[in-house]
């Protein structure tokens, strides 16, 4: 069972590539990767002009407005509670290895300083500040690497071929140019990797508006990620787009479902990649931009299993946060941050660097493993059978002779068994069943 494990852990953590045609990543783009695998947790940043209206991020199309109107909340766009090194101390202090920015979306106004237009947020608000120079430096000082959302569509500029959405934001048509919008996008991701070359990522986003198209649209993402790579190689590049990778690509991402699930709708055939990093990204509560009814949040114990079961998918989770329009992180947020953060200092190493032990997913729980050990989550102790004062674990096992079974939080070690048909008993003390996630380290 040992090899077994090593060997899936070593699949779930590749760093090769994606088999693409021509595609090589260099040496530094491979260590990117690993790096990426070795913290489970990231933090999702949607925030933007739209943060002012507190109706999420699709306002602009979902409240059918005049993009001209909607620019005007740009003129008292001016979040005083900003605070890049708050924001950062909070994220590493939940555990959180890096954080993801949406440095532009659909809405098309940009949080950073462009030479493309000053509808961004240096040259066209009273506020005038680089919030994703703000965020580099942060990021570079507090330990945590820099990812970057970017929208490849948008509701705004003429030259952009419209799709299924946007449709009614007051575009005058008849303009549309791809060779125009993407001269612009080349412009700014140069921008985005030359300005701030803490920048780790690239995270791409709305390919999907162009899906039924009668003839497919041609996005030239290889040639974009090309173009990306010639200026920084070692640059993670991802894109939501619900299928499989493309040629370039140096992680696969899926959207508010684990790999190998389909609850919300947009992972129908996609297959987990085996030879790169896998991402999933979910809301705190149902929104990914401010939205002021919904008060729907996730408990800090749902959050932590899904980072757990994550993991033991060889995933990493990208937990979002949608900031209100002064700069602060909503008090739901900010709590949930400290329980994770508060379950991480102890538990930590069963989740990070952490990969697919090659153990099914069992009634308790799951497994996830390392080259050294096997972490046991016992998420669901329910299902665990009970003599009143014990919880009895049970589970197959083909794998060497057991050396020690311990309580991760407190490093108690617990009795166990292995029988002489395969299986692995482990007697738990009720009083050390945590409320979370028992987490049992198996080491052989």
């Amino acid at each position: 069972m040992m090899r077994r494990i090593l060997i899936l852990l070593l699949l779930s953590c590749s760093v090769l590539s994606v088999g693409a045609q021509g595609y090589v990543p260099t040496e530094s783009n491979l260590a990117a990767r690993k790096e990426f695998t070795q913290k489970r947790l990231g933090i999702f940043i949607h925030w933007g002009l739209y943060a002012s209206y507190a109706q999420g991020e699709w306002y602009l199309h979902l409240g059918e407005l005049n993009k001209d109107e909607y620019a005007k909340a740009a003129a008292s766009f001016n979040p005083v509670n900003f605070n890049a090194d708050e924001w950062v101390a909070a994220f590493k202090d939940a555990g959180a290895g890096y954080m993801t920015f949406t440095s532009r979306h659909h809405d098309g106004f940009s949080m950073f300083k462009t030479a493309t237009s000053t509808y961004n947020v240096v040259d066209g608000t009273p506020f005038g500040r680089d919030i994703v120079g703000e965020l580099e430096k942060a990021c570079k000082e507090g330990g945590i690497r820099l990812h970057l959302y970017y929208s490849v569509l948008d509701w705004i500029r003429e030259d952009y071929p419209i799709g299924e959405s946007g449709k009614k934001t007051g575009r005058k048509g008849g303009q549309e140019n791809y060779d125009s919008y993407f001269r612009f996008m080349e412009t700014q991701v140069k921008e985005l990797l030359t300005q701030y070359p803490y920048t780790g990522g690239l995270w791409f986003d709305g390919i999907w508006d162009h899906k039924r198209d009668q003839i497919p649209f041609d996005w030239r993402m290889p040639e974009f990620y090309r173009y990306i790579h010639a200026i920084k190689p070692d640059c993670l590049i991802g894109n939501n787009h619900h299928i499989t990778p493309f040629e370039g690509e140096d992680f696969q991402m899926f959207e508010r479902d684990l790999p190998g699930q389909n609850t919300a709708g947009y992972s129908e055939g996609q297959e987990m990649s085996t030879v790169m990093p896998v991402e999933m990204c979910q809301t705190m509560n149902k929104s990914w931009g401010y939205t002021v009814k919904d008060l729907n949040y996730k408990s800090t114990a749902d959050l932590v299993r899904l980072l757990v079961k994550a993991a033991s998918k060889g995933c990493n989770l990208l937990l979002n946060i949608g900031p209100q329009a002064d700069g602060s992180i909503p008090w739901q947020s900010a709590e949930r941050l400290k329980g994770i953060g508060a379950w991480m200092r102890t538990h930590a190493r069963s989740v990070d660097g952490t990969g697919i032990s090659g153990l099914p997913e069992q009634g308790w729980g799951v497994t996830t493993a390392n080259a050294e050990s096997l972490f046991l989550h016992v998420i669901a102790p329910e299902a665990l059978p009970t003599n009143g004062k014990e919880a009895i674990l049970t589970m197959g096992w083909d794998g060497p002779k057991v050396k020690t079974v311990k309580v991760v939080s407190t490093s108690v070690l617990l009795p166990c068994t292995v029988s002489k048909d395969g299986f692995l008993t482990v007697r738990i003390p009720q009083e050390m069943v945590e409320e979370i996630d028992t987490v049992l380290e198996v080491t052989r």
